[in-house]
């Protein structure tokens, strides 16, 4: 039994007629009447009632005729999901990202995907970058931002892309005395209670600190921990320290801080968007086509990662 027999059974009883059936369906009488009988072989009962008056479904015909109607509904919904995911439109995506994307690329990004693809379910996973390369590589995301591309056993089956370039600043309270200051150094800073990265879940950012202020600084070795930007922030704005994290900083509004430069300019590992490079999912590629509308400068060089590993 095909869908098609479905069809001509359909198209009889709407017409209840050979002749007429066969006209809408374009087919010749003959081949809809061999169709019919066979169906109704098929099936192991009479279909339809064929009289003077016209051709009329009988009790198994009215039965079968309504699982038919369904049975092609979800033919023709089949056919319109099959569509929607090979173009992406619906799935699951599950992102992994380190706070500070969330100041930017992110919103942007996240914000015109759900607009774009409100069929896809979003899964998103705030994680440190030591957590996201090993995730990816386990299958349990599909895409991360990362500070640096991730590391370990595995990541050289990843695309790595920078997506941001950053270095570090200072952030204080109001009231402390370099609230005032355009830049701070890193002399400054040695004398100062400090709040930082936990060095575990962000090693390339202290690594950049330590360079900054010395591998054996008293004042990196007894700084405060805190796990993202905005711990960073709202510790200095309580008054705990000087914060130091990444310059976008800078785009999260709050009373109470100034922020600073810091002397000589010390750079941050690049953001950085991930993914397996066997990931062959609509969904990812329509994420990374939105990235690389709502971020001009990657879509070069994320071709040119894609290229690298076909």
């Amino acid at each position: 039994m095909e869908a098609r027999h479905l069809r001509y059974a359909i198209a009889l009883a709407e017409h209840g007629h050979f002749g007429r059936a066969a006209a809408s369906l374009g087919i010749a009488q003959p081949p809809l009447s061999k169709q019919i009988a066979d169906l109704e072989r098929e099936v192991g009962a009479r279909l339809f009632d064929r009289t003077r008056q016209g051709v009329f479904p009988t009790a198994a015909g009215e039965a079968f005729l309504a699982r038919a109607r369904r049975a092609l509904d979800e033919i023709a919904a089949a056919a319109v999901d099959a569509g929607r995911a090979a173009r992406g439109e619906t799935g699951r995506l599950r992102l992994g990202f380190i706070a500070s994307a969330l100041l930017d690329p992110l919103p942007g990004v996240l914000s015109r995907f759900g607009r774009e693809r409100p069929g896809v379910r979003l899964e998103l996973h705030e994680m440190a970058t030591s957590r996201s390369g090993s995730a990816l590589v386990a299958g349990e995301l599909d895409v991360a931002f990362t500070l640096g591309p991730p590391r370990g056993a595995g990541t050289e089956r990843l695309v790595s892309v920078p997506v941001g370039r950053d270095h570090v600043i200072a952030v204080v309270h109001t009231a402390h005395p370099y609230a005032g200051q355009q830049s701070v150094s890193a002399d400054q800073l040695r004398r100062q209670p400090l709040i930082v990265s936990a060095g575990e879940d962000e090693p390339a950012v202290v690594a950049g600190l330590r360079t900054l202020l010395g591998p054996d600084s008293p004042a990196l070795g007894g700084a405060t921990v805190a796990r993202d930007v905005h711990t960073i922030i709202g510790l200095a704005a309580s008054g705990v320290g000087v914060g130091l994290g990444p310059s976008r900083m800078r785009a999260v509004p709050r009373p109470g801080v100034r922020f600073c430069d810091v002397t000589p300019r010390t750079p941050l590992p690049d953001l950085v968007l991930s993914f397996a490079a066997r990931d062959r999912s609509p969904v990812l590629r329509a994420f990374l086509d939105t990235v690389r509308r709502n971020c001009p400068d990657v879509g070069a060089a994320l071709d040119d990662r894609l290229r690298h590993h076909r």
